[in-house]
């Protein structure tokens, strides 16, 4: 009984990271938050949104770790297309659903 209650909770677990549409790279643990960025973009009837987020640090610190909060929790995609963690810049891309708008709590974490 206990098996199949661990079971089930394991998957349930594993459905809800699967389809999250948040971005988490890295860690924030012990990290200093060193840049934010609201990305609020409207919709477009029939079109899917793609915008690019750059980050460099003049610094020169290392990133530790990326958040990237869909705040309107939609199927809209966040990818990092270059640098990232353990660099000291980052390129992020962000796809919306077709007809919808952006809305995107970015966090950089050196």
């Amino acid at each position: 009984m206990k098996l199949k209650v661990f079971f089930i909770l394991a998957v349930v677990l594993c459905a809800s990271t699967c389809y999250g549409s948040d971005l988490i790279v890295g860690t924030s643990f012990n990290a200093r938050l060193a840049w934010t960025h609201k990305a609020n973009f409207n919709a477009v009837p029939f079109i899917k949104r793609v915008k690019e987020v750059f980050y460099s640090d003049p610094g020169q610190q290392t990133i530790k770790g990326i958040i990237a909060r869909d705040l309107d929790h939609t199927k809209a995609s966040a990818t990092i297309t270059a640098g990232g963690v353990g660099s000291t810049f980052a390129n992020i891309r962000l796809k919306s659903e077709r007809g919808s708008g952006l809305n995107y709590q970015i966090e950089i974490y050196v």
